[in-house]
């Protein structure tokens, strides 16, 4: 699958692995991107938030998570770092708790994607994951909107230069 790419850059200016999202030229809204920094100045993942409302909070987001970065450990019950980022951008107090997890396969271009639904507590949710061939776990979370297969045929890499300063 070639969005599925390492980049081959020397020095990446962000994440050293291609961010797995909808361009924002094929997006109507407002894109904000956030790296999450470790301590040793690593970066453990990278939030994209896609602003369909306005400027009155996002209406999804996606993360892109490598091996290994501690926003990937949800305990039972829990929801992924995504949806509680996206709750938080929503102000949205009310707890929401997974209730269950769901695989469906999915084509994508010409290779199969197992995608695992979590279900959620807040019907308003719609939460979705599946793991790239370089082991980076993308997990989208949207608010108030269906996630369909529709969706995966609009992901791709976005380019370096949208993570250099």
């Amino acid at each position: 699958m070639s969005f599925l790419r390492r980049r081959s850059a020397p020095t990446p200016a962000g994440p050293d692995f291609d961010v797995l999202a909808m361009d924002p030229g094929d997006w109507p809204g407002v894109l904000g991107a956030g790296l999450l920094p470790a301590p040793d100045g690593t970066c453990q993942g990278v939030i994209l938030r896609y602003d369909l409302f306005g400027g009155r909070g996002p209406a999804m987001v996606i993360g892109n998570l490598p091996e290994g970065s501690p926003a990937r450990e949800v305990a039972d019950g829990e929801m992924p770092f995504e949806v509680l980022h996206l709750l938080e951008a929503l102000e949205l107090e009310d707890e929401v708790r997974s209730t269950g997890v769901e695989e469906i396969p999915v084509m994508h271009e010409d290779s199969l994607l197992i995608v695992r639904r979590v279900l959620c507590s807040e019907g308003r949710v719609s939460c979705v994951q599946f793991d790239r061939s370089d082991n980076v776990l993308v997990t989208i979370a949207s608010w108030d909107r269906p996630i369909t297969d529709d969706l995966y045929r609009l992901l791709k890499p976005l380019p370096a230069e949208l993570f250099q300063q």
